[in-house]
């Protein structure tokens, strides 16, 4: 998807590319998918954290009442809070990133005054005892309560993030399996090594080699215009062709899968099957003329 996405941004560009544009663009889209990961996972430590903020603000005041005086502030120090705020990963990044600049302080308090109302918080801070299963649950009450069912949460992330829509379900399953294990994510490198290697494979073989992929593509479009396709439908085939030609350990069958899926999400509503169509018809002519050469991946 990121290479689709960089591929597109790519053709869109006026000038011509410089050596190792499209790489450095392609690493900036992954660049924008650990921002808003890392965002969006101090926005919930800030909202848990709120408590001590709340307690300071209502003892300050001219004449606080006695449960001004008395606000139990047992969740800032959450366990599983703590383990996410001391992660190295986490803390580093925040301080090269800063993600307090982007932070919506007003709609912390508005998620941490909602989070106070609400009857499973109140049964949390009525027991003095930290049960690790409590802590986890807490954490998870705020961010798949409060913050995604939150329009308002959801807004700011729309006007905050312009990738918010292509990688929010990625980030939140992210941030459910750090719910889940703190310490599973490092903030620093989303990716492993063989996926960054993949990607950047990928783009550059699509970059280099565009015309000679769209020699097997061309061809089966009959009495379609290559210049009237969509211009995603065209790079998703091309990818999906490169991965035939040059990525031996990827099954034919999980390529066309993959970006029929893409293809779906991303493009026209017909796309789906015109794509599943074209990558089809090709990768059986390439069997037909012993041009597919795959390794099980198991073996590579």
């Amino acid at each position: 998807m990121k290479v689709m996405q960089t591929i597109y941004t790519l053709s869109s560009l006026e000038h011509q590319l410089k050596p190792g544009e499209p790489v450095k663009a392609l690493q900036r889209h992954f660049d924008q998918s650990k921002e808003l990961l890392l965002y969006i996972t101090y926005f919930l430590t800030e909202v848990a954290g709120y408590a001590e903020k709340d307690a300071y603000q209502r003892r300050s005041k001219h004449l606080p009442s006695a449960e001004d005086l008395n606000v139990n502030t047992k969740i800032a120090g959450n366990e599983w809070l703590w383990k996410i705020r001391e992660d190295a990963t986490f803390r580093q990044e925040v301080e090269k990133l800063k993600p307090e600049h982007r932070l919506d302080k007003d709609l912390v308090r508005k998620v941490y005054l909602q989070l106070s109302d609400a009857t499973q918080y109140k049964q949390y801070i009525a027991s003095n005892e930290r049960v690790s299963r409590s802590e986890k649950e807490i954490l998870e009450l705020i961010f798949q309560e409060l913050m995604l069912h939150n329009e308002a949460f959801i807004s700011h992330m729309e006007e905050m993030f312009i990738n918010w829509d292509d990688d929010g379900d990625m980030v939140v399953q992210t941030l459910d399996e750090l719910l889940q294990k703190p310490g599973a994510v490092n903030f620093g490198q989303l990716m492993t090594t063989d996926k960054w290697d993949f990607a950047r494979s990928l783009l550059t073989t699509v970059m280099e080699k565009a015309e000679h992929l769209e020699s097997y593509i061309i061809p089966r479009l009959k009495n379609w215009d290559p210049e009237r396709i969509a211009a995603l439908d065209m790079i998703i085939m091309k990818m999906g062709v490169a991965e035939f030609l040059y990525f031996e350990t990827i099954p034919p069958k999980v390529t066309i899968n993959e970006y029929i899926d893409i293809s779906k999400e991303y493009s026209t509503q017909q796309s789906g099957q015109f794509v599943n169509g074209i990558l089809d018809n090709i990768h059986k002519e390439l069997i037909r003329t012993n041009q597919l050469q795959k390794t099980d991946f198991r073996k590579a």
